[in-house]
């Protein structure tokens, strides 16, 4: 689990084709890796990867075939900077949001303005992930947690203030350029739940039956 607070800018440093899945080097800038070890967790542009091993410099992490479906991994190369943060503690401040790191889409930005320091983005999300944004609600963009300000449809929009965009790399974004997504992850448990009994139909089951229609009052 992280928080969104970004530790620190890296940068991809070689990217090895390992059959279908990949094997990726991260020179981790400033990031304290003193007190990480192999099998612990760093949230790479908003992937959660497991490291598995230590290079001095940085970090190397295999990424799988589902991680390379599900995020913007496919179109980085060496040399791409990316942001860094290890797993929370029990002790961490909390200064963002639960992100667990795992990527539910990928969003692409529309545009991007000036508006006194700060830089306003207007990012399209996939149609099926609109239902989980929400104005003033929680977003994480390639691990950085953010605030969405405004929602039409499936885009939203982000204020960044000149902090947020020194500390990470939302600054080199541009028009056209895709970015990981990860929506608030309490939203999805939510509608889990309120699925209620029909959560635990399989899939091909929910389908219209006459006992649906009777128990909706359509036939009697």
């Amino acid at each position: 689990m992280f928080t969104g607070i970004i530790e620190a800018v890296g940068r991809i440093g070689k990217i090895t084709p390992k059959g279908k899945d990949i094997s990726l080097t991260v020179e981790s800038g400033n990031l304290d890796l003193s007190d990480v070890k192999l099998g612990d967790s760093i949230a790479t542009n908003g992937v959660c990867l497991t490291v598995v091993q230590l290079t001095g410099n940085g970090y190397v992490a295999d990424l799988s075939m589902e991680t390379l479906q599900r995020t913007a991994f496919t179109t980085y190369q060496a040399g791409q900077v990316v942001n860094l943060e290890k797993a929370m503690l029990p002790t961490t401040r909390f200064g963002g949001h639960m992100v667990s790191g795992h990527v539910d889409g990928l969003a692409s930005v529309v545009s991007r303005t000036q508006s006194g320091r700060a830089i306003e983005f207007w990012l399209e999300a996939p149609a099926s992930l609109a239902k989980y944004l929400a104005e003033k609600g929680s977003v994480t963009i390639d691990g950085i947690s953010l605030t969405i300000n405004d929602v039409d449809g499936n885009r939203f929009k982000l204020t960044i203030v000149p902090h947020t965009a020194l500390e990470t790399t939302i600054e080199v974004l541009r028009v056209g350029q895709q970015v990981n997504l990860e929506v608030d992850v309490i939203a999805r448990y939510l509608e889990r739940l309120m699925m209620g009994d029909r959560a635990a139909q399989q899939a091909g089951t929910g389908g219209l039956t006459m006992a649906k229609l009777a128990e909706s009052g359509f036939i009697r």
